[in-house]
C-alpha cells in the first residue's frame, strides 16, 4: 500500500538580502543598477517528505534553517524558490506566544485560535473544557496573556494545538520551558497522536526525545540538509557537526583513525570483546583511543557483566601532541541509542595535565552494575575544553556491546535494589 505523504517540500530555498545599514536599502531601490546588498541563504535547495502517521525529528545547530523550514510548512514565509505541499490541517507551536494576542485572556485567545484555524465558536465551545483541562492553570485561564509565564504560555499554546485535532502537529523547542510533569503529559499526547494516524514535525535540542519518539530524523546545517535516516545515526552526526569533526567524508574519517589503531602493535583488550565493525570513529588525531576493555571484579576479560557486581572499564589513549589535558569518558546506550549512565575523568576530578607527546595515558574506572539484564552499547570519547572551545580528539561510539547477567530482573532501565518485606495484621 502507497504511503500517504502529508508534506513534500521539494528543493526549497530561502534568501533574505542583508545590508550593512537600513540607508543601503533605500538606495539600492532608487539607483537600482547598484547592488549594496549581500545574499544570506537560510535554507539551500532543501527536500524531504513526511509519511502520515510518522514522527520527523528536525535538528541542527542554532541558526541551521531549522525554524525557517517550519515556517515555510506553516505558510508563514514563502520560499524563494522550490514548493513547499501541504495535505492537511496544520497546529503549530512555533514559539512562545505565536498566534496569541497578548491583550486577551487565555479563553479568548482559545477562540482566537480556534477561528484562525477554521473552526467556529460552536465547534470551540466544545473542545474548551478539554482545552481547559489539560492546560492545567488555574484561574489564569481568564487572565490576559501578558501576565503569563514562559510555562503557562507553553501549556495554553499546546493544549489549544493538540486539541484542535489537526492532521499535522509542529512543535518547536515549545516543550523545553513546561514542567517535567507537563512535559511527561505531552509526550503521552505524542504517542496518542502517532497511535490515531496522526503526523507530527518534531524540532528540539533534546537528542534523548529525538531518539525516543522520532521515527526518522533529519539534520540541518548551515541551511543545506546534511543527512535523513535513523534518529539515532542521525544523532550521532549532529554531535560531529557540533564539535567541527564533519567535512562530508565519515567513512574517511573513520578509516583514518582506524589506521592509526592499526599501527599500535601487541595483543589489545578490544581483541577479546564482541566488537561493532560500524561503530562511529572520529576526532582531529591528537589523541587516539587505542585500546580498551571491560573486567569483571576478578579481573577477567570480557563482554558480560553480572548485576550488582563492582566491574572495571579500562581506556588506553596514545597521547600526540603536549599540552592537551585530554578528557577520557565512557557511556552506556541502549539498543535505541538513549543514554543511560556514564562519566569522565574531569567530573571525577581526575588531573591529566601532565600527560606529553607519545605517552600512553590508561584510565581506569571501576563503578558497580545497576542496569537490568540486557545488551548495551558502551561509547567512549577522549576531548578537551580549549579555552571555551569543546575539542573532540576521538570518539568511539558503540565500540562493543556488553551484556548484564542477572538471575532476576526489575521493572524499568536499572534496580533500585529494594528490600522487600511483608507482613500480616
Amino acid at each position: 500500500m502507497k504511503e500517504q505523504k502529508m508534506i513534500v517540500v521539494d528543493d526549497v530555498s530561502k534568501i533574505y538580502n542583508l545590508y550593512n545599514n537600513p540607508g543601503d536599502r533605500l538606495k539600492e531601490a532608487l539607483f537600482s543598477k547598484k547592488s549594496r546588498h549581500k545574499e544570506f541563504k537560510a535554507l539551500d535547495h532543501v527536500s524531504f517528505e513526511v509519511n502520515k502517521g510518522e514522527i520527523l525529528g528536525i535538528i541542527g545547530k542554532n541558526g541551521s534553517g531549522k525554524s525557517t523550514i517550519l515556517k515555510i510548512i506553516t505558510n508563514v514565509l514563502s520560499p524563494s524558490a522550490g514548493t513547499c505541499q501541504v495535505n492537511g490541517k496544520i497546529a503549530a507551536l512555533l514559539e512562545l506566544g505565536a498566534g496569541f494576542n497578548q491583550e486577551y485572556t487565555g479563553i479568548e485567545n482559545i477562540y482566537l485560535n480556534g477561528q484562525m484555524i477554521g473552526y467556529s465558536r460552536e465547534e470551540m465551545d466544545e473542545k474548551l473544557q478539554d482545552i481547559i483541562d489539560f492546560a492545567d492553570i488555574g484561574e489564569h485561564i481568564n487572565q490576559p496573556v501578558k501576565t503569563y509565564s514562559s510555562g503557562m504560555f507553553a501549556r495554553l499554546a499546546f493544549s489549544v494545538a493538540i486539541s484542535v485535532d489537526p492532521d499535522i502537529l509542529i512543535v518547536d523547542e515549545a516543550l523545553s520551558v513546561g514542567d517535567v510533569f507537563f512535559q511527561n503529559k505531552c509526550y503521552k499526547r505524542f504517542e496518542d497522536f502517532r497511535n490515531r494516524g496522526k503526523t507530527i514535525l518534531f524540532v528540539t535540542h533534546d537528542m534523548g526525545s529525538i531518539i525516543k519518539y522520532c521515527d526518522r530524523a533529519i539534520l540541518l546545517n548551515a541551511g543545506r540538509k546534511i543527512s535523513e535516516g535513523n534518529p539515532q545515526e542521525i544523532v550521532d552526526l549532529y554531535k560531529r557537526v557540533m564539535v567541527g569533526q564533519w567535512d562530508g567524508r565519515t567513512q574517511e574519517d573513520q578509516e583514518k583513525v582506524q589506521q592509526v589503531v592499526e599501527k599500535i602493535s601487541g595483543s589489545r583488550w578490544k581483541d577479546q570483546l564482541n566488537l561493532n565493525p560500524k561503530a562511529d570513529i572520529y576526532g582531529d588525531g591528537r589523541a587516539d583511543i587505542i585500546d580498551f576493555g571491560v573486567f569483571s571484579k576478578s579481573g577477567e576479560l570480557g563482554s558480560n557483566v553480572y548485576k550488582g557486581e563492582i566491574f572495571e572499564i579500562r581506556v588506553k589513549v596514545q597521547v600526540n601532541e603536549d599540552h592537551l589535558n585530554p578528557i577520557v569518558a565512557w557511556k552506556f546506550r541502549d539498543v535505541k541509542g538513549t543514554e543511560l549512565t556514564g562519566t569522565n575523568t574531569m567530573l571525577e576530578n581526575i588531573d591529566t595535565s601532565k600527560v606529553k607527546k607519545g605517552d600512553v595515558l590508561t584510565v581506569s574506572f571501576k563503578q558497580r552494575m545497576y542496569l537490568q539484564p540486557g545488551q548495551y552499547l558502551l561509547s567512549l570519547g577522549c576531548t578537551s575544553f580549549e579555552g571555551d572551545r569543546f575539542v573532540v580528539f576521538c570518539r568511539n561510539y558503540d565500540c562493543c556491546t556488553v551484556g548484564v547477567v542477572a538471575e532476576k530482573g526489575t521493572v524499568g532501565v536499572f534496580d533500585s535494589e529494594s528490600k522487600v518485606t511483608a507482613s500480616i495484621g
